[in-house]
This record gives structure tokens, C-alpha cells and sequence, in this order.
């Protein structure tokens, strides 16, 4: 099946399409000088997609294409607190995601100031979820390094009222009601960093990812440490044993298995980059008993780039397909679940975000 990336840069938009996943074209850049910090085909209907296109002049901008990313055009809104653009109603979007199947012109936003954001018409208009920074745990939210924002927003695999949201910082919360009441889903979650390590909220939670087939599973990779749930969030396992650090961002699972994660360790908070100098994806296919470095094909000397939180994704075929882009502007893909890489661009932007989508017939 044909299958499209979109690649969002700190200089505007790229998309990657292959017909056989070897061998690919770029198409690019699209909204030039822009920095595309989120940006998908919507695989309810790949026709439509969206981008939060960030620009230090003309500001924040949702842009939306409506033939498959070969064109994109801004929308007359984007998700703020108040009327105005002031720094209290937008600093930052950090993330758009899209809604349950079942609500097929439904989108989510997440910003900074934090905040998360509802859309029922494609992104013509927002309308706030206050229940969520009005919950009583915000008090217990600081800004880390990246700002204090919202960055993960994900509708459950089985429960389309069901979401969930992480922030930096302040940790992953759930909505079980589409959104209009929420609950701090940390317990037992180290944060070694804070006066209370093991706190309600207050985390500086790097990815939450839901697993989109099996409800209720998720995947998070926060400051110190990768956790799995198996009960949508209520409790929390630490699979970072076998990893070769406890930091990174970048996550991804295999819609085949709900006991398959795929991350990027990096060598901690303050140098940011692959450990050892070695860029290596991790795999474990038994819910983190065991997990096994996949290089054939990556770099192994003196690799000092980052992968980013949305910097990584998979395409949920079989062989399964994986792609991450660097800060380094470097595009790497692999047909065959992470056995081999190719890298597909070497001179990028640096990247921000790659999104795979399966245009099915």
C-alpha cells in the first residue's frame, strides 16, 4: 500500500511518498520558513491533513490540505485561551491529533499556555476543554526546559469518549467523558526531581502514547524512566531495565501487538543525544522484558543529534514499517520492523515531526 510521510521541519513542511516503502519521493518544502511543530494526513480520510505552522513575524497558524498534502492553505483560527494573540492566549501549538473514527471532522490541539482544544468542522473553529486546566492539580504544574505545554493528546483504542493528554510539566491525564472531566493518571511514576517523588501531578512527561487498537493500553516516556499500562493509566509498570539510559522522547508501537515498543534512548538531560554516540532503535516485543538495539544500517560513531517526542512513527503494516527524522535533518525508514535502515534525506531542516499514513484503497 502506498504510504505517505509528513515531515515537519523548523523551516517548513516536507512529504516523503513511497509506493513500496524502498523507494521514495520528497516533495517540499510547503509552507516555507515556518516551523512545523505537528503535522499529519488524517488517516480517517487521507485526503485531509493539518500542520501548527509557527513563524516568529506572522505568528501561529493551523494549516490545512485538502488533496493529499500537495497543497496547504491557513485556517481564519487557531486554539487560544482568549480573543486576542497575546502570550496568556497562544505562546506555542504543540500538537494536533486527530479524533476517533467515529467523529471524522473532530481534531484536538494542545498549546501553550496549556490548554486543550476541541474541533468539530476540520479546524474552522476551537472550542476549550476547561476542565482541564482548571483541574485542581494544576496548581502542582511548573515549566520545565521546553515550556510548560501541551504536547500528547490521544483518543483510546476501544473507547472513542475516552482521551488522554500529557503536558511538561505536569504529567498524563484521562478524560473518560470526551473531555469534560479529567483525572491525573501518574501514580507510582518516579519524579526524582521534585520534593514529592512520587507526586499526583507535576511530571515532566517527554511522550504519552495509546496503543490504537487495545484500549486501555498505553506507553509513556517521561524524564526519568519507559512506562506500560494495561489499564488506562490507573497503574503504571517501569520497563526502563535493559535500556541503555532512562531519558529520550520519541516512541512507537505496532498496531499487531500490544506488547511492541520501539524508542530511541538518549544519553540524559544534558547532552541530548543518541547514548554512546550510536544511533540505535530499541525494540521489545514482550512488554518490555527484554528489549534489543536495531542498528543495521544507522550510524555508529559520533552521532550527537536528538529525535524529538513526534520525531518517530510507524505505519501498523505487515512487515511493519518505521521512520524517524533527527535534528541533524537526516530521514531514516525501515520496511521490515526495524531490522534494517535506509536513509531516506541527509540535508533537511532540522526535524520536528514525521507522520506515517497508509492511503488504502
Amino acid at each position: 500500500m502506498p504510504v505517505t510521510l509528513v515531515i515537519g521541519t523548523r523551516k517548513g513542511l516536507f512529504v516523503a511518498r513511497s509506493e513500496d516503502r524502498e523507494t521514495w519521493t520528497l516533495d517540499g518544502p510547503h509552507i516555507a520558513g515556518y516551523e512545523i511543530q505537528s503535522a499529519w494526513l488524517d488517516p480517517r480520510d487521507p485526503r485531509f491533513g493539518y500542520a501548527a505552522a509557527h513563524h516568529p513575524v506572522w505568528g501561529v497558524h493551523v494549516y490545512r490540505t485538502g488533496n493529499g498534502g500537495h497543497s496547504w492553505e491557513p485556517l481564519p483560527e487557531v486554539p487560544r485561551h482568549h480573543d486576542d494573540e497575546g502570550p496568556q492566549s497562544l505562546r506555542t501549538l504543540w500538537c494536533l491529533a486527530p479524533g476517533s473514527a467515529t467523529t471524522p471532522g473532530t481534531l484536538f490541539a494542545g498549546i501553550e499556555p496549556p490548554g486543550l482544544f476541541v474541533s468539530h468542522d476540520r479546524g474552522d473553529s476551537w472550542s476549550r476543554l476547561p476542565a482541564f486546566d482548571q483541574h485542581p492539580t494544576a496548581s502542582l504544574w511548573h515549566p520545565a526546559k521546553g515550556g510548560l505545554a501541551v504536547h500528547s493528546v490521544q483518543v483510546d483504542g476501544a473507547d472513542p469518549e475516552r482521551l488522554y493528554a500529557a503536558l511538561c510539566a505536569g504529567g498524563c491525564y484521562r478524560s473518560d467523558d470526551a473531555g469534560a472531566s479529567w483525572s491525573p493518571i501518574n501514580k507510582g511514576v518516579r519524579a526524582p526531581y521534585l520534593a514529592d517523588p512520587l507526586p499526583v501531578a507535576g511530571h515532566n512527561e517527554h511522550r504519552l502514547l495509546a496503543h490504537p487498537r487495545h484500549g486501555g493500553r498505553l506507553f509513556r516516556q517521561s524524564h526519568t524512566g519507559t512506562w506500560i499500562s494495561s489499564d488506562a493509566g490507573e497503574n503504571w509498570h517501569e520497563i526502563t531495565a535493559g535500556l541503555p539510559s532512562d531519558f529520550g522522547y520519541a516512541l512507537a508501537t505496532d498496531a499487531d501487538s500490544a506488547d511492541t515498543l520501539f524508542c530511541i534512548p538518549e544519553a540524559g538531560t544534558q547532552m541530548r543525544y543518541p547514548v554512546d554516540g550510536r544511533l540505535r532503535v530499541y525494540r521489545t516485543e514482550d512488554a518490555g522484558q527484554h528489549w534489543e538495539a536495531l542498528s543495521a544500517g544507522l550510524p555508529q560513531r559520533h552521532v550527537y543529534c536528538t529525535v524529538l517526542r513526534d520525531g518517530m512513527d510507524s505505519d501498523h503494516l505487515n512487515p511493519l514499517g518505521l521512520f524517524f527524522g533527527t535534528s541533524s535533518g537526516h530521514l531514516f525508514t525501515s520496511r521490515d520492523r526495524g531490522e534494517h535502515w535506509d536513509c531516506q534525506a541527509e540535508f533537511l531542516p532540522p526535524i520536528l515531526s514525521v507522520k506515517a499514513t497508509v492511503e488504502t484503497a
